[in-house]
């Protein structure tokens, strides 16, 4: 399975798009759109140059596979596309090792799905605090989970 159009532009419109490096709001170098790595594994700096949105773009999609990769190795029953989208923009996220260690992931592996849409929104801190962004990101996904298609 891939991510569906819809989830890229979930994921831009939640990241929004930096062309320089900056520090999100857990202290981890990153640019573009939330990418903390670069395609060829190289971790983001604050000192790296600047990319246009084109780079941003192209990174986006080629990270986007990892994601959807662990997402496809950690969930062992049926999702619909909604599903599958709204825990590759989770694991884009919060990492997909969260997401793999997640009750979330658990609940939806016992085949819960209900209670695996109820745990979207505990993942709504970063740096320790409990933001805004994040919290209307859980949301998204949460209705997007739940939307049959």
């Amino acid at each position: 399975m891939v991510s569906s159009k819809g989830v890229i532009e979930l994921i831009k419109t939640s990241e929004g798009f930096s062309a320089k490096p900056y520090l999100c709001p857990a202290g981890v170098a990153t640019i573009g759109y939330g990418s903390t790595l670069y395609p060829d594994g190289t971790h983001v700096t604050m000192s790296d140059p600047v990319i246009d949105l084109d780079t941003g773009e192209a990174m986006l999609l080629e990270t986007l596979k990892s994601y959807e990769s662990a997402v496809a190795k950690a969930v062992t029953v049926p999702l619909n596309q909604n599903q599958f989208d709204a825990l590759v923009d989770f694991a884009y996220n919060a990492g997909a090792g969260n997401l793999r260690s997640s009750t979330l992931l658990k609940k939806l592996n016992a085949g819960d799905y209900a209670g695996a849409a109820d745990e979207f929104g505990k993942w709504v801190k970063g740096g320790g605090k409990t933001l805004p962004g994040l919290v209307k990101r859980r949301e998204a996904e949460r209705k997007l989970f739940t939307t049959a298609v």
